[in-house]
């Protein structure tokens, strides 16, 4: 099977994925949570209110001027309210009016972030996400320094860099457009779920690579798309099965997991497929267009 061959079919979907996501990224933005615009966490828990949903709760407190970007149920049996009000005394006079409509509650949480935290949040969420992704190139280019010719050491990096871009702009793209069509907010957690990704993607990527750098040695007498082709055959049956374990689990902490947690494994599940796509069908080939744009070398075909 010649993988290699589709190369262009594979890059022409990834920018079928990404391209909406960039410009709804551009248009909208993400719908940012608490944690970077400020605002309040408040899950509750109603002791004789057994038929109250999120969504009259939630208008409820919207016409008591609480401003709520989601309420939801958890796996308690409480609501969990996302407000973005950060005022101390008005919170508590919301507090008084729900349990005046609907009688005795339970505070399990109350956390309110601020405007100077939120921003300082912010950066040093995109700080941490910058210095893994130089760390990254910076530590895969000196890894395979001795990969034998027609190889690039800077090659791997590089290639290793354009798969990790590929997966965060797929995940951020696609929750830009969630946020604006099913109003889903990105929270810490988003940023945490992002690195994971990050370091997901490159274990894939080096896995396949590094089958390329053992075949260079052991298959010399062939062209290097044939190499590349080989080595993504060899690896092949191991990318997916390793990623489908663990789509399985998010699958099913997505299902019946809590609503605290289900932005971070919906990241989680968009990156963790993302990234077996992007190291097997964008990593690898990117190597092959490196090659054959420095060696103009004809297309796969097999040395004298």
């Amino acid at each position: 099977m010649n993988l290699i061959k589709y190369r262009n079919l594979f890059f022409a979907f990834s920018l079928a994925v990404i391209i909406p996501g960039i410009f709804a990224l551009s248009a909208w933005g993400l719908n940012l949570g608490i944690d970077f615009s400020g605002g309040t966490l408040w899950e509750v828990k109603f002791e004789s209110v057994n038929n109250l949903t999120p969504q009259s709760l939630q208008e409820f407190l919207n016409g008591e001027g609480a401003d709520v970007s989601q309420a939801a149920k958890t796996s308690d049996n409480s609501i969990l309210i996302k407000m973005r009000t950060t005022d101390e005394n008005k919170i508590q006079d919301i507090k008084k009016e729900t349990e005046i409509r609907y009688g005795q509650t339970e505070d399990l949480r109350l956390e309110t972030v601020g405007p100077l935290i939120s921003r300082e949040l912010t950066r040093k969420a995109l700080l941490a996400v910058g210095m893994a992704i130089l760390a990254i190139v910076l530590y895969i280019t000196w890894a395979f320094r001795k990969v034998p010719k027609p190889a690039s050491p800077l090659a791997f990096g590089v290639c290793t860099i354009f798969a990790l871009v590929h997966d965060v702009v797929v995940v951020v793209g696609i929750f830009a457009i969630l946020g604006r069509i099913l109003n889903i907010e990105i929270d810490s957690l988003f940023i945490t779920a992002l690195l994971t990704v990050i370091g997901f993607s490159v274990h894939d990527t080096i896995v396949v690579f590094d089958r390329i750098r053992e075949n260079l040695n052991k298959q010399s007498q062939m062209t290097f798309e044939m190499i590349i082709n080989n080595s993504l055959l060899e690896t092949l049956a191991r990318s997916l099965n390793t990623s489908l374990t663990a789509v399985f689990v998010l699958v099913a902490l997505l299902i019946f997991g809590g609503a605290s947690i289900k932005t971070f494994v919906l990241a989680l599940l968009i990156g963790i497929i993302s990234g077996t796509y992007s190291s097997i069908f964008n990593a690898a080939p990117l190597l092959v267009v490196w090659n054959n744009i420095v060696s103009r070398r004809p297309r796969y075909q097999q040395k004298p």
